[in-house]
């Protein structure tokens, strides 16, 4: 119950900046709009029988708002209440700093669905997007893409002396990541070399596995090995550095 209590807290701290919530959960629905409008969107994939560039983009603005989340928001918040010494009081109480970490993962796995959600019903019911034809590897997709950026994220929150500054880092990573994603250019138009570089980063890997779920593939085994290698390593690294003052 007290875990629960401190989830909800979270989400209504977290609701009083408009702008977090706005990019975090409603700008991923309007891009998808904005470039389901766009004709070119609606365009064949080249070498993916059956669909457009729309459809893929379903996976990649969702892919953005985990990376918006889990490079950006989550350090930030983190890295601030150790500055404000909220952590070091936290380890004072029943509640403890650990419970208060995972009160921040759970709240931002659910905006993550929530967005998604959101995106994949309007992507839906405006563009025809199809939804995916194997909902697992699709949910398998989110679960492993949040895993990857968050404990990137965690490892910020842990080297980064303030919020200002685990927010910046995760700014600078969020575009090249973003682009090996195929957010600017669409990955399946990108040369080879570009797009197997890309494969090791784990926003791509998350969108690979998108686009498996959406084509009704098995989820590829090097994806999954990305995006768990990132969760292994960067998790261990940041329990290991992490602060609590």
């Amino acid at each position: 119950m007290t875990f629960v209590k401190l989830t909800l807290n979270e989400f209504r701290i977290s609701l009083r900046d408009p702008l977090y919530a706005f990019f975090t959960v409603l700008f991923p629905v309007l891009l998808i709009v904005i470039l389901g409008n766009v004709p070119p969107m609606r365009e064949p994939v080249p070498g993916i029988e059956g669909l457009r560039i729309i459809d893929l983009y379903a996976g990649i603005v969702i892919g953005m708002s985990i990376a918006i989340i889990g490079l950006q928001g989550m350090p930030s918040v983190l890295a601030t209440y150790r500055e404000r010494g909220i952590l070091r009081r936290l380890a004072t109480t029943p509640v403890g700093p650990t419970m208060l970490l995972g009160a921040q993962l759970v709240m931002n796995l659910i905006t993550v669905c929530v967005a998604g959600v959101l995106v994949l019903a309007v992507s839906n019911l405006m563009f025809d997007v199809p939804l995916p034809e194997a909902p697992l590897t699709f949910v398998l997709a989110i679960l492993l893409s949040c895993s990857g950026a968050f404990a990137i994220g965690l490892l910020l929150a842990a080297l980064a002396p303030t919020g200002k500054t685990a927010n910046a880092i995760g700014t600078v990573l969020f575009f090249p990541f973003m682009f090996a994603a195929g957010l600017w250019v669409p990955r399946e138009v990108m040369p080879d070399l570009l797009r197997q570089i890309g494969d090791y980063t784990p926003l791509a890997a998350g969108q690979n596995l998108m686009t498996d779920a959406l084509t009704g593939q098995s989820p590829s085994l090097h994806s999954v090995t990305v995006l768990l290698g990132y969760l292994v390593i960067c998790g261990a690294a940041a329990v290991k550095l992490f602060r609590w003052e």
